[in-house]
């Protein structure tokens, strides 16, 4: 929408004798009538907005149907978006979102127009869908539900089970991209792979970061089950970039790889970290790539396990772009992407003084991780956390994997309807820690002002050795986050 016309005296103010005259009434009451207008615009986004999160949340946030007929039905009643861009495909338990930020940054550096499919999300729906990576605004997201909503209609109308939360935005994501358009797509499974709504792209470019035990209600007890449903994603004639993996997890990858002709690059093997160093906000990197080494490379991001996300991910641009024994990606393209990679919730600081860090790790792989960062990069000579999770996971691993590192506990319950009840995670906090180092607060406000002042006693002079970790779980990060940036 354009201003209204600047009706002010049209005398020049460098003309002999002109002094800048005022705007008149007219002028005024133009610009207070477009800031009325754009203020009503914004207004209305925000209302159509929230009633589109309302309809899909009306789905069920967390109602799970594994199987593709019901988003390819969609998707062909669409047009098959999906299939008007290349897709780089992510899969794997830890480091799936981190590596797919890294991803769409490196390919931004080299001049690519992205998009980004990513789950959960911190603060909106938004943040699942990015362009150019930036999270879609309110009023393309409203339009292109309204343009997908009739067609699921049709398709709940034909089928058992209506389309799920994860359903619709992967359409969404699909028709986004291909409306934008975008030169390539960096999507991340949902929840395993072979049964993903996101399994429709059949990328050209897979990639597999670590297997590890989570979500074994539905992909299986064991880690070959689990690595056997993620590498679903691979397909025929597809280039697979594969982070180290147990010889458990690594078999069934290969094993799919060599079904459906795929060639694999494996770090360790074709790709991988040379050498780390800890440098002032985040780290910095020598990493072997397909096409050779890449020295001084800055990540701004905390953790050896951030270091092997950043080799997967250059491994991954390299294929897709086509670097390999005779050819080298341009270095100074591949330091300015990773230089503009962020992770928000990995270990991500909110506050300082004392410090707070926020840390998604929901499982113990993930939660070993963020522990050994702990000790190789944070110098904190007093640590609280606060711990929050769901009722699904390995609650107690994770707290025995905490405790070498943390003074104090705070549990609290985050805001997910399958959290694990305060007292059962205070009870499993006070075996490991002793009673006298867990506190407890029903909720996330309490609990972090909580920690605060656990921090903070006792404390004489300066707090910058000081710090509070919010962990366990993603939904208790988005929980503090939404708090702690206000």
């Amino acid at each position: 929408m354009t201003d209204p016309v600047d009706r002010t005296d049209p005398v020049r103010a460098d003309r002999p004798g002109a002094v800048p005259s005022e705007p008149t009434d007219r002028a005024r009451t133009g610009d207070g009538a477009g800031a009325d207008r754009r203020e009503r615009t914004g207004r209305a986004e925000r209302a159509a907005f929230a009633q589109v999160e309302a309809e899909l949340a009306a789905r069920g946030f967390t109602r799970m149907v594994f199987e593709l007929d019901r988003i390819s039905s969609l998707l062909d009643l669409l047009g098959s978006p999906q299939r008007a861009y290349p897709s780089i495909h992510l899969t794997g338990t830890n480091g799936k979102t981190s590596t797919a930020r890294m991803i769409d940054s490196l390919l931004r550096a080299f001049g690519l127009h992205t998009g980004r499919y990513t789950s959960p999300h911190l603060e909106t729906v938004r943040e699942r869908i990015s362009l150019d990576g930036e999270p879609v605004d309110e009023a393309r997201f409203s339009a292109v539900y309204h343009e997908v909503k009739p067609l699921a209609e049709l398709v709940d109308d034909r089928s058992a089970e209506p389309l799920t939360y994860f359903d619709m935005t992967t359409a969404l994501a699909f028709a986004t991209f291909a409306d934008a358009p975008v030169d390539v797509a960096v999507v991340e499974v949902g929840l395993g792979g072979a049964e993903d709504a996101t399994n429709v792209i059949q990328a050209g470019v897979c990639v597999l970061t670590p297997v590890g035990l989570d979500h074994t209600e539905w992909l299986g007890d064991t880690l070959q089950d689990i690595a056997v449903a993620k590498a679903g994603i691979i397909h025929p004639g597809a280039t697979v970039i594969c982070a180290a993996q147990e010889e458990e997890a690594a078999r069934p990858i290969l094993q799919r790889c060599a079904e459906v002709g795929a060639t694999v690059a494996r770090e360790g093997s074709e790709f991988g970290v040379l050498r780390r160093a800890v440098a002032v906000g985040g780290q910095v990197l020598t990493l072997q790539g397909l096409g050779g080494v890449y020295e001084e490379v800055f990540v701004p991001l905390h953790g050896a396990h951030q270091a092997q996300n950043a080799a997967v991910a250059l491994a991954a641009v390299e294929a897709f772009l086509g670097a390999g024994a005779r050819r080298q990606l341009d270095v100074e393209a591949v330091r300015e992407g990773f230089a503009a990679a962020s992770s928000p919730g990995r270990l991500e600081r909110v506050r300082s003084a004392p410090t707070i860090l926020l840390d998604g790790a929901h499982n113990p792989q993930g939660m070993a991780a963020t522990v050994t960062a702990l000790q190789e990069e944070f110098a904190f000579s007093k640590l609280v956390a606060v711990m929050g999770t769901l009722a699904d996971k390995d609650a107690a691993s994770m707290l025995e994997l905490l405790e070498p590192v943390v003074d104090q506990l705070v549990v609290t319950r985050n805001s997910s309807p399958r959290a694990l009840p305060v007292k059962e995670l205070a009870a499993l906090a006070a075996e490991v820690f002793g009673p006298d180092r867990v506190e407890v607060a029903e909720e996330m406000p309490d609990a972090i002002e909580a920690a605060v002042a656990l921090a903070e006693e006792d404390v004489p002079g300066e707090l910058a050795g000081v710090g509070v970790l919010i962990t366990g779980s993603v939904v208790t990060v988005a929980d503090a986050r939404r708090l702690l940036k206000r």
